[in-house]
């Protein structure tokens, strides 16, 4: 066998004994899982809207289950599912705009992500999807159907004992503020709006009764094919990256000052820049041959073209860090998750055990 492929082989059986491992030692630690904000946890909802932030159609989902484009930004799974899965949840989480969701589906949880999404209400507004605002009355409508469901006592423990997901921040800064130009000021003071509005979310939740919550750090935005493209394609745009630390750093400090502020609200910063960067910087290392381009579309779609069937797509995704111009592979974010889940999950637990 060439040395190479063996050293992918091992590579991806130690990711998945990583999530395995995480997912036994996890189990019935949360009994939903919930998500919010952007492409990265989307699982569909944008399906249905009227413009062009959506990727239900081929390729995409080309190695989910039955090669079916579910509105997943990935060629197969998005962090949502894979953390849901690693606790032991469910393997798979639909999106709350599905037309197929089903009552069964309601008690251990659903997105309400929307790729294009943001802290930001300009962002919802420029990509026309779904303002985390409005992601917060569709959370409102679904627990009036879980009470139906299962009734007033049984949502509430449901709400309470669920982990909540919020991905924002990454089209805020790559789009609204260093594209399109909507917030002329300062990139600290845009930093402070940004976590103003995610305060609000928060205390929204709060107030439905969620007490865990996980903040995702933004993307290593500069990295990106598209950010890569900005500044010739080979290496990373570290301004754009800068612009991502900085804001990390401040959602990082305001996780923690949540904790002190409010013991009982177990709001925690999950960095998935860093080995998302650290793979997109030295790919081989994990077993992958490419991290500038993406596998769909390659350098076309980096500078702008949409995935579709009709540019080209790679034979293996599993080698490529990227999936098209701003999304992970399916096994990226594996990768990121293991990371994520053994910062988090052992926390979790100790403190049921603890309590």
């Amino acid at each position: 066998m060439d040395h190479l492929l063996i050293e992918r082989v091992v590579m991806v059986v130690l990711i998945v004994c990583s999530i395995n491992k995480f997912s036994k030692a996890a189990n019935a630690s949360y009994q939903a899982l919930f998500a919010f904000g952007d492409s990265i946890l989307d699982t569909g909802n944008n399906n249905l809207l009227p413009g062009f932030s959506k990727c239900n159609y081929p390729p995409y989902g080309r190695d989910f289950y039955g090669g079916k484009a579910t509105g997943r930004w990935s060629n197969g799974k998005v962090p949502t599912d894979l953390i849901a899965e690693a606790f032991g949840i469910k393997q798979t989480v639909p999106a709350y705009r599905d037309p197929l969701l089903k009552p069964e589906d309601l008690p251990t949880g659903v997105c309400f992500a929307s790729g294009g999404s943001g802290a930001d209400p300009f962002t919802s507004t420029a990509l026309q999807v779904i303002a985390l605002s409005a992601q917060v009355e569709m959370f409102k409508e679904y627990i009036g159907k879980l009470t139906a469901t299962v009734g007033q006592q049984k949502a509430s423990e449901i709400i309470s004992n669920s982990l909540v997901l919020l991905s924002a921040g990454n089209n805020d800064i790559a789009i609204t503020y260093s594209q399109l130009h909507l917030r002329p000021m300062l990139f600290p003071q845009y930093t402070n709006l940004l976590i103003g509005w995610t305060t609000t979310f928060l205390n929204d939740i709060y107030a439905l009764g969620v007490r865990h919550v996980w903040l995702l750090s933004t993307l290593p935005l500069g990295c990106l094919p598209g950010g890569r493209a900005t500044v010739g394609g080979l290496f990373c745009n570290e301004f754009a990256n800068g612009l991502a630390t900085t804001y990390n750093s401040a959602l990082q400090q305001f996780a923690n000052s949540i904790r002190t502020t409010n013991p009982s609200y177990d709001v925690q910063y999950a960095d998935v820049y860093t080995p998302l960067y650290s793979i997109a910087t030295n790919p081989a290392a994990s077993g992958f041959i490419d991290a500038a381009h993406g596998c769909c579309g390659g350098a076309a779609v980096a500078f702008g073209e949409l995935c579709t069937v009709l540019t080209g797509q790679c034979l293996n995704p599993a080698q490529f860090v990227f999936w098209d111009f701003a999304h992970p592979t399916q096994r990226s974010y594996e990768i990121m998750v293991a990371s994520v889940m053994q910062k988090h999950a052992p926390r979790k637990q100790n403190s049921s055990l603890a309590s």
